[in-house]
């Protein structure tokens, strides 16, 4: 059976479509729209997952919540392709960056978005939040210019994790081409075919 993937418009659920392209995994796509007045997802997606988020998926019996999780268990599935690589350097920033995407860049990246939907009233916060992800798109813009790729020589799950952080920042955190490195991944990213073919699957996407 292939894997079922819930995914809401416009999410992080993307990166699952993506890689299951990059591996070549069968798997079909159950999409969300969000409610237009809230964003928010719609309350379907509780009936799959008591936290009504987004990605989930189905395989078989197995039910996977959170972006990290998913990406860990299709790749261990895949029998470690896209995985950690075997130099112990690289291995280690492969972790690394698949749990900073989420646990370091999304914070911040939250608040931001928080603060210009409050409008005049988020404006005190928007310095002090913006100055955190200056930090991290700095230090980020640094790494990439001693290799090709987050985790070393060669792309892996770590690089599908850390896109959608990206994505968002230059949506809305001012990621520009002031720091031509991150620019230059991203545009490496969405020209692989498998980017192509997943945003096929998935439908519109707002960050591509």
């Amino acid at each position: 059976m292939s894997i079922i993937v819930h995914h809401l418009e416009n999410s992080r659920s993307q990166r699952i479509l993506w890689l299951l392209e990059e591996l070549s995994l069968p798997y079909s796509v159950k999409r969300y729209a969000r409610n237009p007045k809230t964003m928010l997802a719609p309350p379907e997606l509780k009936a799959v997952h008591p936290l009504g988020k987004s990605p989930v998926i189905e395989d078989d019996a197995m039910v996977v919540a959170e972006t990290g999780a998913i990406v860990e268990y299709i790749v261990s599935k895949a029998r470690n392709r896209l995985g950690a690589p075997a130099a112990p350097d690289d291995a280690m920033r492969y972790r690394h960056f698949l749990h900073y995407a989420e646990g370091s860049m999304m914070p911040p990246l939250m608040a931001l978005l928080v603060i210009q939907r409050l409008g005049l009233l988020g404006r005190p916060a928007r310095k002090t939040v913006q100055g955190m992800m200056d930090t991290h798109l700095d230090w980020l813009e640094s790494e990439l210019t001693t290799r090709p790729y987050f985790a070393g020589a060669e792309f892996t799950a770590a690089d599908i994790m850390m896109s959608f952080s990206l994505e968002a920042s230059r949506s809305r955190a001012g990621l520009d081409a002031s720091r031509p490195h991150l620019i230059a991944w991203l545009d490496k990213m969405h020209a692989r075919p498998a980017y192509q073919a997943a945003l096929t699957a998935g439908g519109p996407y707002a960050y591509a």
